[in-house]
């Protein structure tokens, strides 16, 4: 799962001493995801039920007592809860009131009615990659949801043809680009240079967008066909007689969804800048750009804005607000028990074993950097936590870098901690959940792209450096 920092200070990364041997932390945690996966794809029961048995079986397996088991996953059950489940809770909020009040048709029609069919996937995958710049995922998915839900059903395209570019532009500027968590930390711990970290990055992602976005995205919607989902559905969906004469102006709906991007930008930037400064100013942007506070700004302005722009008394505003939150209640659990499931195997030590299995290798040491980095996402479902462990384990490695090196390196690990995001990922279960696929159609469409953004931005990393 995609974490913040914050979210990570209550978790260790790696245990001081593994719950057991190095086989047996391995065989727990193959033999737990493939008893969820079976759970859930063949015995039908609800994810939240087969992640909570799963998490809390692996963790048995892997040699904690049953009682610290129970009590890891729900250390990560809470920490995700925390840190996600507000932002998805703001984010349904936003959400529904942009559809409700017009603003998501108004966005929606000026997409459509100004792109192609053949272009909009390419729009799709700009809008997620200059949202994704400055935002946590779990932040930009939820604002991009209600558009990407709405284009199309009103383009009448493939939701996976529209769903996968804006998804890879996101998840590509989380693992690549700093001020994101993972990358601003692996930039710190390695000692790279933010600003030469930041324009290669964006170079490496341009590419690894465009493979992983709209060019798969062709591909994808060959493989799976879902139904648009029924959510954030607007006046103008409800048919002719019914759509809504008044709607807040393109400007205001786009202000709307870019407030949040703006001041968590503003706080990236005054961090870069003066990182320890108690400027007042730095202060105010540091405390109005946590994604928390952001986003809930962005819900008081789409409940005064939106409202009045799209003719909604307080009444309205507030049934809409209701509306937004039973919808998701499901999601938020099996969310949850994602990030406990997650945790169960952090504890354990299997991220740990993994990374030391290969840190003593010989090969290349930006390949190395990816291997440790995919293990240990692989292990965890954490990209954040795969991204910090393996700028730890390479930091001895960094010492003896330079310059471009150092910010390569960087990237390798960030393109590595994006590899194969399955079962234990919350944003596995956030993505599968939104978009109404089951589990193997989430494996085909959205495992998938991980994988590519992961193996494409390796290539891109491997060739700067051949020309760099």
């Amino acid at each position: 799962m995609y974490l913040s920092l914050a979210t990570m200070a209550t978790a260790p990364v790696v245990p001081i001493t593994p719950a057991g041997s190095d086989a047996q932390l391995i065989i727990a945690a193959l033999v737990g995801i493939a008893v969820i996966i079976v759970l859930i794809t063949w015995l039908k029961v609800h994810p939240f039920l087969a992640l909570a048995i799963g998490a809390v079986g692996v963790g048995a397996g892997a040699g904690l007592a049953p009682g610290a088991a129970v009590t890891s996953f729900s250390t990560g059950f809470g920490g995700t809860m925390a840190g996600v489940g507000i932002l998805v809770g703001f984010g349904a909020m936003f959400g529904k009131l942009l559809a409700d009040s017009g603003g998501a048709d108004r966005i929606v029609d000026s997409l459509v009615t100004r792109s192609s069919v053949r272009t909009l996937p390419w729009t799709m995958a700009l809008i997620g990659g200059l949202i994704g710049l400055p935002m946590f995922f779990e932040v930009g998915l939820v604002l991009l949801i209600p558009v990407i839900i709405l284009v199309a059903r009103r383009s009448g395209m493939s939701l996976i043809r529209i769903a996968i570019p804006a998804l890879a532009g996101l998840s590509v500027m989380h693992g690549l680009v700093p001020p994101h968590p993972g990358p601003l930390v692996a930039v710190t711990a390695l000692g790279a240079n933010l600003g030469l970290t930041l324009a290669i990055g964006v170079l490496v992602a341009i590419p690894t967008v465009i493979v992983a976005g709209p060019i798969f995205s062709k591909f994808a919607s060959r493989w799976v066909s879902v139904p648009v989902p029924a959510l954030f559905i607007t006046t103008e969906d409800l048919g002719a007689g019914e759509t809504q004469t008044k709607r807040p102006s393109f400007l205001i709906t786009l202000s709307g969804i870019l407030l949040p991007v703006v001041l968590m930008l503003a706080r990236s930037i005054a961090d870069a800048i003066a990182p320890n400064s108690t400027d007042p100013l730095n202060a105010t942007l540091d405390f109005l750009g946590t994604p928390m506070i952001a986003l809930g700004l962005a819900v008081i302005y789409a409940m005064i804005v939106f409202g009045r722009g799209g003719g909604m008394d307080r009444a309205a505003v507030s049934t809409s607000l209701a509306d937004s939150l039973p919808p998701i209640a499901g999601i938020l659990l099996i969310v949850g028990a994602g990030g406990g499931f997650k945790q169960v195997l952090i504890d354990t030590g299997i991220g740990g074993v993994i990374a030391n299995a290969v840190a003593g290798s010989s090969i290349s040491v930006l390949l190395l950097a990816w291997i440790v980095a995919a293990l240990v996402r692989v292990a965890t479902g954490s990209a954040t936590v795969a991204t910090v462990t393996a700028a730890g384990i390479l930091a001895p490695v960094a010492a003896s870098l330079t310059g471009t090196d150092l910010s390569l390196m960087v990237l390798a690990i960030g393109a590595g901690s994006l590899f194969l995001s399955h079962v234990n990922d919350a944003g596995f279960w956030l993505v599968k959940e939104y978009l109404g696929t089951t589990v193997g159609q989430t494996l085909k469409t959205w495992t998938v792209m991980e994988c590519l953004i992961s193996v494409t931005g390796l290539a891109g990393v491997l060739l700067l450096n051949i020309v760099i």
